[in-house]
């Protein structure tokens, strides 16, 4: 299990903090500046996995890859291979070349939950295109055309509920006042 995704720049100010699982805020600081110190402290010529014992517990390492002036560091369990976590790391940095303005949603295009969904950089770029299109298409129609579109969306769910409720299939308990 992937358990975070971590980008500080080269000075150890971090630019993405992501975690799987709770970590209160504090924590997350002092996690970031310990592991800053850990490869800062690291010569260029050995391994870029790192055994994470004392500050994550047992069995949990991370692999880190500098790329211009930013760490890229995901840390994970036994459960993940190193290599297979490397490369997951690439497909990530690929996709923030090809559409670099939602960070956060290529981050959960490719992992959520700390399991991995996605490692493709074409198919995850496809996806976020495709999740920005809407909102862009839409944000770039006149206020009253917008409003009509809304109100037809709304409409057809109403009338969907209403041929629901007539034939006897309804999803909406019994509610005073609603059959006609």
């Amino acid at each position: 299990m992937i358990r975070g995704v971590i980008i500080m720049n080269d000075q150890g100010k971090p630019r993405l903090i992501k975690f799987y699982e709770f970590q209160p805020p504090e924590k997350q600081q002092e996690l970031v500046r310990s592991i800053y110190r850990v490869l800062c402290s690291r010569a260029e010529n050995v391994s870029n996995f790192i055994k994470a014992d004392s500050l994550f517990g047992p069995d949990v390492r991370l692999v880190y890859k500098t790329f211009a002036t930013l760490y890229f560091v995901f840390i994970f369990d036994k459960s993940e291979n190193e290599l297979a976590v490397i490369d997951l790391m690439q497909v990530f940095v690929e996709t923030l070349n090809k559409c670099f303005r939602e960070v956060h949603t290529i981050l959960d295009e490719i992992i959520m939950g700390g399991q991995v969904l996605e490692t493709s950089s074409e198919e995850v770029a496809s996806a976020v295109d495709a999740i920005s299109r809407p909102l862009s298409l839409s944000l770039s129609l006149p206020l009253s055309l917008r409003v009509c579109v809304c109100a037809r969306a709304l409409v057809s769910s109403c009338e969907w509920v209403l041929r629901l409720e007539k034939s006897g299939n309804s999803m909406i308990p019994s509610i005073p006042g609603w059959q006609r």
